[in-house]
């Protein structure tokens, strides 16, 4: 006598007859995509068509895919999309900074560039140390990202070896790299430093200063530009007020009343960074001191506030946001195999003269 088959057998068969196995939600409790695709009346691969390439699949059936995933709070399964195509669509994105305006009108950049791709971003802040940015990547690497973005080049040679050993391609960002086989997008900081010097230097300023905070290797290259004009001219290059404090404005205001005790004849300031410079430039406000005329003030970076200062800051244009996307571009090329123009890209800055100097 042949009996009914029972138990889940006899409840899940395909349209040949043959029993079907059960969902994987029903043995972890995850909605899977095969899930999704019974509830909308059409195949698994319609469905990661209709998540992955929405165009690509006809109107009604993605009406019917969209509402299975609401209905069944399907998340797709992020790992398993890697293991099948070999991408995670993660990049590792690494700042000093995430208060400092200058970087987050890079990140802004970067965003645009590679959220329209369809790549997330892990963003980390190595807050200026070394020490951090190694262990962002070292955590990073866990995820399986398909590129890094990092400001500077100044990281470990611990640090290249492990990407390089991992195959993850990393754009440099800020600094132009002329290392072998790396890629960068940014501008020479250093010439940028010599340029606004030359700039205080042709005005007719004969004792300019420096001051600076936190130190980082693109400050020290700004104030390597800053004392190669004035040995070219002449004139002392160890005028300069320097600390690896975070800079900020206070901090300007402070660093403005040292150098006028440590320096009383200087007659200009380039502040590494507009923070300081508009700190500075509140500062000779307070004690009644003419900006420009007993003493110019001059910054970097050209912050919105700067525009609106009164005098508004002389400083440096940086392309702060076109660094991000750019960086994001040129990754993009090379994770699809596209052979960039160019290893490193130079935006360029551009001298803002205004009121203050």
């Amino acid at each position: 006598m042949n009996r009914k088959p029972t138990g889940a057998a006899s409840a899940i068969r395909d349209v040949v007859g043959h029993p079907r196995q059960p969902s994987r939600r029903r043995q972890s409790g995850r909605v899977t995509i095969a899930d999704v695709a019974e509830r909308a009346q059409v195949s698994p691969m319609t469905v990661s068509r209709a998540l992955k390439n929405p165009a690509q699949v006809l109107p009604e059936a993605r009406a019917r895919v969209e509402a299975a995933v609401a209905a069944l709070g399907y998340v797709p399964n992020h790992a398993a999309r890697t293991l099948a195509s070999s991408r995670s669509c993660v990049v590792g994105v690494l700042v000093p900074s995430l208060s400092n305006a200058v970087f987050v009108d890079t990140l802004a950049g970067i965003q645009d560039c590679l959220g329209p791709a369809g790549y997330q971003v892990l963003i980390g802040n190595t807050n200026y140390s070394a020490d951090k940015q190694a262990e962002l990547v070292s955590t990073y690497l866990t995820h399986a990202p398909d590129g890094f973005l990092v400001t500077g080049i100044d990281g470990s040679g611990a640090i290249r070896q492990r990407l390089a050993a991992a195959r993850v391609p990393v754009v440099h960002m800020y600094d132009l790299s002329r290392a072998p086989g790396e890629w960068s997008v940014g501008f020479s900081q250093q010439s940028a430093g010599f340029t606004l010097t030359k700039y205080l230097l042709e005005r007719g300023y004969k004792r300019p200063g420096f001051i600076a905070a936190q130190l980082d290797p693109r400050t020290m290259q700004r104030r390597a530009g800053f004392r190669r004009a004035l040995r070219e001219a002449g004139l002392d290059p160890d005028v300069e007020i320097l600390t690896d404090e975070p800079s900020s404005v206070g901090l300007g205001s402070k660093l403005l009343a040292r150098m006028l005790e440590h320096a009383p004849a200087c007659d200009a300031i380039f502040c590494c960074n507009d923070d300081l410079a508009l700190g500075a430039l509140f500062e000779c406000q307070r004690r009644g001191i003419s900006v420009p005329g007993r003493i110019a003030i001059a910054g970097f970076n050209d912050l919105p506030p700067s525009a609106w200062a009164t005098p508004s800051l002389t400083t440096v244009t940086t392309p702060r946001y076109q660094i991000g996307f750019e960086a994001a571009r040129l990754l993009l090329q090379i994770l699809d195999g596209e052979p960039p123009e160019r290893r490193h890209v130079d935006l360029r800055f551009t001298l803002t003269p205004r009121e203050s100097a």
